[in-house]
């Protein structure tokens, strides 16, 4: 049965769910998710939890966004079908582990899961597509003009401008961004500023690392509305390959839905190759 954890499980459950990203896994929920959700503060993000127990060992963990819940399964068990068993008969109940009439998942290419949940009337969903950039070799540097800067408490409030001119009705503010970094997973994570040849902050990203030889996470990133159709999209995703790849992560990941033509070609243009599609699914009503 799911549990959810107190904000004081936060740090374990981040290195826990780290230790589960690796480049021959299918993409899942990552830490850099739990750690751009924890904008919203520490006991919000452990209400938004869900947590799966074999004995003493974390097996599954999950986080509500909106009303998809977003789950990570331990690589070695998403064949799994007794835990995929137990998963499904937790999520199908209304007033449980994933409440409300109107809810779906989000799971692991690949795992048993998803027959699980087909087999249940469980139906596909909104499709993802997510891109990869190997990060065994340096990043190219970015075009004459352009430069990073990482972003500390004295740039908060220009890298969350960059941020609302960058998404409609973003509310990413200077107490978001502390309730952000305060966080256990932004100890391995950076934000970052692409600046043009005036100086001018032009683009914004928060990348997060899962620890050294394994992949990391673009989320958020996104170029001012005042600067687009200069190659800037592409411009802050090698940017944020070259900042994870100094952090040490093995590859560069991020994941849009698959109607967004826009984003992945941009995200192409910097280096990213498609890794296979993936459906969320959606309890029957």
């Amino acid at each position: 049965m799911a549990t959810i954890p107190p904000a004081a499980d936060l740090p374990a459950l981040v290195d826990e769910l780290a230790a589960w990203q690796r480049d021959d896994a299918p993409l899942q929920l990552h830490p850099g998710d739990l750690g751009w959700q924890q904008r919203l503060g520490a006991e919000p993000l452990a209400a938004s939890l869900r947590t799966w127990h074999l004995g003493d060992a974390l097996v599954a963990l999950g986080m509500l966004d909106g009303p998809v819940l977003r789950i990570a399964i331990e690589p070695r068990l998403q064949v799994d079908l007794a835990l995929a068993q137990t998963l499904t008969d937790d999520l199908s109940d209304v007033d449980g582990a994933l409440p409300g009439a109107d809810a779906a998942i989000e799971a692991p290419t690949g795992a048993v899961l998803h027959a699980v949940l087909a087999a249940r009337g469980w139906t596909p969903d909104e499709v993802w597509q997510p891109l990869r950039r190997d990060l065994a070799e340096p990043v190219p540097p970015l075009a004459d003009g352009l430069r990073i800067e990482l972003v500390d408490a004295a740039l908060t409030e220009e890298r969350v401008a960059v941020h609302r001119a960058s998404f409609d009705g973003g509310s990413f503010d200077a107490a978001a961004w502390h309730a952000m970094a305060a966080g256990p997973a932004y100890a391995d994570a950076r934000c970052l500023l692409v600046r043009d040849a005036d100086g001018t902050a032009v683009a914004a990203a928060t990348v997060w690392s899962a620890g050294a030889g394994r992949p990391g996470v673009l989320e958020p990133l996104g170029a001012h509305r005042d600067h687009r159709g200069r190659g800037l999209g592409t411009a802050i995703a090698v940017a944020s390959a070259i900042v994870l790849r100094d952090l040490g992560a093995s590859s560069a990941l991020v994941c849009t839905p698959s109607t967004n033509v826009r984003g992945i070609a941009t995200y192409r243009s910097a280096g990213f190759v498609d890794l296979p599609e993936r459906a969320d699914r959606r309890r029957p009503r």
